[in-house]
């Protein structure tokens, strides 16, 4: 393989996964390690990727305000996300007070819950539901609905939450990134998500590995407000900024 096809294929791959290691590479190209570092070495000297301990990561664009509906996202990172909020659910106790976020893996946390003597408040609408199927106790935030998210935003959302004092908030995000934080497109639903955050006493976002190094247009926390729950770390960086558990898929 020619070195600018191999060039063409690592950055393809990157486009995809916004991050790769050495290992994935070499059995993807069938190239020797060797040769995969001096491609990503030659790469970041072109500024076409950021070279990292054991591979690369994509290089960091700001996304836009559009957001895919709730039922394309449910498709992405499936198995991932299942694996992330089923070891979530293992860390809500009898006496929790807890918030969940609207998203996509919020909502399979639901499907795992097992405690029946916690008491759970959600802004997502899909998730109230889900709560109330499996006789959970449970309250929903109110306020203006946001029917691409179907979740509860708004003035009033953001007054009830601040009613509250959540001993564990699971939170969704659209974008992590080490130096801009937990991002999302929508202001509204980053004014909401902050104000959970700040009304409890440990927080968790729920993130499958593609969330990574990318940028939406808000931010609603800095990373070391919240412990991280993912399916794979390829940029040990994250470990310096606040506590990641991988989960096993």
């Amino acid at each position: 393989m020619l070195t600018q096809e191999r060039y063409q294929k690592i950055l393809e791959l990157l486009s995809e996964k916004n991050a790769v290691t050495v290992s994935e590479l070499t059995g993807l190209l069938g190239i020797s390690e060797s040769t995969i570092r001096r491609d990503l070495n030659s790469l970041a000297e072109m500024g076409k990727l950021r070279k990292v301990f054991g591979g690369a990561t994509s290089i960091n664009k700001t996304s836009g305000i559009d957001e895919e509906s709730v039922n394309n996202r449910e498709l992405v990172m499936s198995e991932e996300k299942n694996a992330i909020a089923k070891y979530a659910a293992t860390l809500i106790y009898d006496d929790d007070f807890v918030y969940i976020d609207a998203g996509t893996t919020t909502s399979r946390l639901i499907d795992y819950i097992n405690n029946y003597k916690a008491t759970y408040v959600t802004n997502g609408i899909s998730h109230a539901r889900k709560l109330i199927q499996r006789g959970l106790n449970a309250y929903i935030v109110g306020g203006k609905m946001k029917p691409i998210t179907e979740a509860v935003v708004g003035a009033e959302g953001i007054s009830n939450i601040r009613n509250f004092n959540f001993t564990k908030a699971f939170m969704g995000t659209n974008g992590i990134d080490i130096n801009v934080g937990f991002t999302t497109p929508d202001i509204e639903e980053a004014l909401i998500k902050e104000a959970a955050i700040n009304k409890t006493y440990m927080s968790f976002v729920l993130a499958d590995s593609s969330k990574f190094l990318k940028i939406f247009p808000v931010t609603f926390s800095p990373l070391r407000h919240c412990c991280i729950i993912t399916d794979k770390l390829n940029d040990k960086r994250f470990e310096n900024e606040t506590v990641i558990k991988e989960v096993m898929i």
